[in-house]
């Protein structure tokens, strides 16, 4: 069995913690390891690295690769790139048709297909289940799972079902409900929660695409190489609403496990464990007389009297207030701060590069200060700016610096300045952090004023 794990997407239902360039699946949640690392772990236990394939998108692939390393640096070797981000219709197309024509895989293999952003509890009995999804899928069902739901819970989409012959079938997918109809499904018993994951060989995929998705019938025809050029034409649809809604040889098998796809504020205080007072606390807090919260802390302290039934969370930039309950409606914060261009919805205050990091210290009219930090052997891109000059101060490690045709080392406490369209390259040829602070003075610091001539990320445009 081949595992695609898609881990593209885009941050939005976590606000302020995901963000556009972070996605909740590089979160880490109530865990030193993050949900995408998570989910690498749960399939890594039944199978071989190679059994694994990652898909993502360009603005993600960074991350994928550097929390995909830590576990095992085989899997780097796994990581699948989208040409351009699209949703998962288009995604798991991609994937199968690499995998039959790149990496050997057969028509006839069974894939299973899970997103990289949930968690179930316990794990082992999910994959125990391996089996029994390979011998449905080998009889040409599409399978998928449906999570027992233990509430009337309005986040999630729904599957109703119905036995037959020992075999629960997929009657309709059923978007996510009000309150009294998730009520009515929970009462009938035969509504189950939809996980998103799914399993099938990749003919028996391929067939039903040709057969009831319009959307990607011509994609489906493409060889590899012909749908990664005409990638960006493809419309950005879900696998749900390209195929798997319209047919009718669909099974399930039901999870009876704990299971969430952290998809608002208040399913990550469902999952997380919490004090007497049933508060979920991660950070710096101190509370008192504060109840049924969720509290989550960056690096400043949090401290609250007399709360109930809020959630707060804090980071760098941003802070978050809202009533318990009402977390989904995150994302048209999210919409509204888009509408007016707010910065705090791309990215964090620290910013991931495959090189290390960096964060933003202070910014103003012609000013950015930065904390820079370079991974042992990691080196930045020969580059140049239009708009500004730089002053790097070392505070920890060794910098070699190239500026113009002239190399220089640099130690703890000691300083360079690049004047405005200066070629020059930053790198750490020790074998400890380099840390730096950085000045940028100009007109103008955004970072899309970076010309780039040599990269060894391959990042030149």
């Amino acid at each position: 069995m081949k595992t695609i794990i898609l881990a593209g997407g885009s941050g939005t239902r976590l606000w302020p913690l995901s963000r556009d360039a972070f996605p909740k699946q590089f979160l880490k949640i109530g865990e030193d390891q993050s949900l995408l690392q998570r989910t690498l772990r749960r399939f890594y236990k039944k199978g071989f690295p190679e059994d694994l394939l990652i898909v993502t998108n360009p603005e993600c692939y960074f991350l994928v690769k550097t929390q995909a390393q830590e576990l095992d640096p085989s899997l780097e070797a796994r990581i699948l790139i989208e040409p351009v981000r699209k949703n998962t219709g288009p995604a798991i197309l991609f994937a199968v048709k690499y995998l039959v024509e790149h990496e050997g895989a057969l028509l006839d293999d069974t894939f299973l297909v899970t997103p990289s952003d949930q968690i179930m509890d316990p794990e082992h009995q999910f994959i125990e289940l391996m089996p029994q999804v390979e011998t449905l899928a080998q009889q040409k069902y599409i399978v998928t799972f449906g999570i027992v739901p233990d509430k009337p819970e309005t986040g999630y989409g729904y599957l109703e079902t119905r036995l037959e012959e020992e075999m629960h079938k997929v009657i309709r997918f059923i978007e996510k409900p009000a309150q009294e109809v998730a009520q009515h499904y929970l009462n009938e018993g035969n509504y189950l929660w939809n996980s998103g994951i799914f399993a099938f060989t990749a003919q028996t995929l391929l067939t039903q695409i040709d057969k009831k998705s319009p959307e990607l019938k011509q994609a489906s025809l493409l060889t590899f190489e012909e749908l990664k050029n005409h990638f960006a034409q493809l419309p950005s649809i879900s696998i749900d609403y390209a195929l798997m809604e319209k047919i009718s040889e669909m099974v399930v098998i039901p999870l009876p496990l704990a299971w969430s796809d952290l998809g608002s504020w208040d399913t990550v205080f469902e999952a997380l464990a919490k004090d007497a007072n049933q508060n979920v606390k991660i950070g710096n807090i101190h509370d008192i007389n504060t109840k049924n919260s969720l509290i989550y802390g960056g690096k400043r302290l949090i401290s609250t009297i007399g709360l109930e039934d809020v959630i707060i969370v804090e980071t760098e930039d941003a802070l978050f207030l809202g009533k318990k309950g009402e977390s989904q409606k995150v994302k048209e914060v999210v919409e509204s701060l888009k509408k007016i261009k707010s910065k705090e919805i791309q990215e964090h205050v620290t910013v991931s590069r495959p090189w290390g990091h960096y964060s933003v210290l202070e910014s103003g009219p012609r000013f950015k200060v930065k904390r820079i930090v370079v991974n042992p052997g990691q080196k930045l891109s020969l580059q140049m700016h239009y708009h500004r000059s730089e002053h790097w101060v070392v505070v920890n490690g060794t910098a070699k610096v190239i500026i113009g045709t002239e190399e220089k080392l640099l130690h703890e406490n000691e300083s360079i300045y690049i004047s405005k369209s200066t070629l020059h390259r930053l790198e750490n040829p020790g074998k400890v952090v380099l840390e730096m602070i950085e000045v940028q003075v100009g007109e103008y610091t955004g970072e899309d004023d970076i010309v780039r001539f040599e990269d060894i990320y391959g990042r030149l445009q």
